[in-house]
């Protein structure tokens, strides 16, 4: 299953300051991001936030981060079906509402809380403990499996995929092996948010990429890649038989060269895998790569650097294993026609013997933004 490490506010705070605020996070069974509202649209750090939003599902591992420290561990739960929530209907749309008007129908309602925008839900798995792990003691447990934690700088929060979440909850769980058999030192989590969520909940709390992609949009355009993202995002959730196909786990912005200052860092718009059906096994690798306008000829170069890092990364020489698609407004000839060219790799599969095998798999879609419906529609260009 994924992770989701949460960051918490310590800077200018006490020891003992700390310790509260995460026991007051935590204790109330639910995490929510504070988002400053400067003006009448989302700008693209704040698209991202609500794009991982859209990712989570139930089961996802939750964990806190505060003062260089991990705590851990609980898992994403399911309340009235889904465990991510607006705080208030029209959450979704940055316009700045009275408190008064607003507090009958906030999940988290104090006013304070009207910066919440999303919230998430979460339970003990099996329990949250007390002492934390510092991060270089998290790093050094098993540093082949972080890729994310290494880079998790200037975000409220991070999604971690299945080999990093094991390895940060083994850590976890070793460190607190008396505490499994014998809990006392555990930071207990309250039901009463989840109760207040079930008594209020309507399809106006579902988050969805809509009214992102809405005041994003400039006619059937998208102005912002990170608004597509989050309508890739929310269409593959929702679409297990739609043109990117059906996933396991999906995250963006993810990894895709070695370790260097973060700024330097190239990462891939959309990652995902999929298991074999009733193993844990996987099967299959995603790559998105978006832009917002026509595409350029230099995309398929890009996309294709992308593909050599999974096979390099993930999939260890077998290109089968990978799915890509370049997501664009339009594709000229040239594009297609170098597509066509050079986005193939040959490389040889088995040993004895060996054979040689073409990967052709990269597929160029095209998207347009239904202005009615509020949503993206694609299409392959054959």
């Amino acid at each position: 299953m994924a992770g989701y490490i949460f960051a918490l506010q310590s800077k200018n705070k006490k020891e003992s300051e700390i310790k509260n605020v995460l026991n007051k996070v935590i204790q109330s069974g639910v995490y929510s991001t504070n988002l400053n509202i400067n003006k009448e649209e989302w700008n693209t750090p704040q698209e991202g936030t609500i794009a991982d939003y859209l990712s989570m599902k139930e089961g996802d591992n939750v964990y806190f981060f505060i003062d260089r420290k991990i705590y851990g561990v609980g898992k994403l739960v399911n309340i009235k079906g889904d465990c991510k929530f607006l705080n208030f209907p029209g959450a979704d749309i940055p316009k700045v509402e009275k408190y008064e008007l607003l507090k009958s129908k906030m999940i988290l309602d104090k006013n304070e809380n009207l910066k919440n925008r999303f919230i998430c839900t979460f339970e003990p798995a099996p329990y949250f403990f007390t002492e934390g792990i510092d991060t270089d003691d998290v790093l050094s447990s098993n540093p082949s499996a972080f890729k994310m934690l290494r880079v998790f700088a200037n975000l409220s929060f991070i999604k971690i995929d299945d080999v990093e979440n094991k390895a940060l909850l083994d850590i976890i769980l070793k460190r607190n092996e008396n505490e499994i058999k014998k809990p006392n030192n555990i930071i207990e989590v309250s039901k009463d948010v989840h109760e207040r969520i079930k008594e209020i909940y309507n399809d106006d709390y579902k988050i969805t990429a809509n009214n992102i992609l809405k005041l994003a949009s400039n006619g059937e355009t998208i102005k912002h890649e990170m608004a597509i993202e989050a309508g890739i995002i929310d269409y593959i959730m929702n679409n297990r038989n739609g043109i990117f196909g059906s996933w396991d786990y999906i995250s963006h912005q993810v990894v895709a060269s070695p370790f260097k200052p973060v700024y330097y860092m190239d990462k891939m718009d959309i990652f995902g895998y999929r298991y074999i059906p009733g193993f844990n096994t996987i099967s299959r690798y995603l790559m998105i790569e978006i832009k917002k306008d026509t595409a350029t000829t230099e995309v398929i170069h890009q996309a294709m650097k992308y593909v050599d890092w999974i096979n390099q990364e993930y999939s260890f020489g077998d290109y089968n294993m990978i799915e890509a698609f370049i997501v664009a407004k339009d594709f000229p000839k040239e594009v297609i026609k170098l597509k066509d060219s050079i986005g193939k790799r040959n490389f040889i599969q088995g040993r004895r013997p060996p054979i040689t095998a073409e990967w052709s798999n990269l597929k160029l879609i095209k998207y347009k933004f239904n202005q009615d419906l509020s949503i993206l529609e694609f299409e392959e260009v054959k």
